[in-house]
């Protein structure tokens, strides 16, 4: 059996350890200690037990899938990995420390990947040790319900690799898209400069908090409303894969919205942190002016 290891027990890596143990594969949930580990596993098994509980998966497919997930501490338990994933905060100084750690243990034939929602995979791949075994596989969140991954390769990445992490991806029920690596790659380089752009608005007293949220769900049919999307992203996240936008590019138009540097230097990080553009812990939203 194929085991695949991730690493980071948040809210992407504890959903890609959660599909990939649904799929049938052995995996190694790892974090900064075990503890993070383990409560990682945890939130896996109170979202399995939803399912059971909506009647989408049974006691024993939920009981299946715990059991192939292992928590471990670190990087060293990784040895035996076909493809380990990165899944770690939208950070480059922390992910290039994480290819170098994970990279040291791998076997001759494994992969190693990086969930990487925007930093460019040629420039990560300068501190794996295997560029050619490198490349992004960017989930979206939450991964047990979105059905997409972008797949970029870097420039030194081998068809051989392309091949082996597409085929990983189609076996979880994923559809699989193919992008360049540009900054932002396709979903983040158009959905990122929207949500900006709400900030901007917003900042700009366009509109309330509620009305742009309310304009772009009736008025554009989508689901949630940007502001009320960045939450739930975190706005720390979109921050990051905004700058990476504007200095990958260098355009003007990806200059991230002055309101949205705020309330990320007020620690307001959105649902992970319940204060975001909206209150979490209370009933009303917060006061955005």
């Amino acid at each position: 059996m194929q085991i695949i290891g991730v690493i980071g027990a948040g809210q992407m890596g504890a959903g890609i350890a959660q599909v990939a143990a649904q799929a049938g594969y052995q995996v190694l949930l790892s974090d900064i200690d075990l503890a993070r580990a383990q409560a990682g596993k945890a939130g896996i098994a109170k979202g399995l037990a939803r399912l059971v509980e909506k009647e989408k998966i049974s006691v024993d497919a939920r009981d299946e899938a715990l059991v192939r997930i292992e928590p471990v501490a670190g990087v060293e338990a990784f040895a035996g990995c076909t493809l380990v994933i990165e899944a770690a905060t939208e950070r480059e100084e922390i992910k290039r420390a994480i290819f170098a750690q994970a990279g040291a243990v791998l076997g001759a034939d494994a992969i190693l990947a990086s969930n990487t929602s925007s930093i460019p995979i040629t420039r990560l791949a300068q501190a794996a040790p295997h560029p050619a075994r490198f490349m992004g596989v960017h989930f979206f969140n939450p991964v047990p319900v979105m059905g997409l991954i972008e797949l970029i390769r870097g420039l030194a990445t081998a068809d051989e690799t392309v091949a082996r992490v597409e085929a990983f991806g189609t076996s979880l029920g994923k559809r699989i898209v193919h992008a360049n690596d540009a900054p932002g790659f396709i979903v983040n380089r158009m959905l990122m400069p929207m949500l900006n752009e709400a900030c901007f608005a917003l900042g700009e007293g366009v509109a309330s908090m509620r009305d742009i949220d309310t304009a772009c769900q009736l008025g554009l049919n989508h689901p949630m409303g940007p502001l009320a999307l960045a939450d739930f992203i975190g706005l720390d996240t979109c921050l990051e894969i905004t700058r990476v936008l504007f200095e990958g590019t260098g355009d003007p138009k990806f200059r991230p919205a002055p309101l949205l540097v705020k309330y990320v230097e007020a620690g307001w990080y959105g649902r992970k942190v319940k204060r975001g553009f909206y209150d979490y812990a209370g009933a009303e939203p917060v006061p955005t002016r």
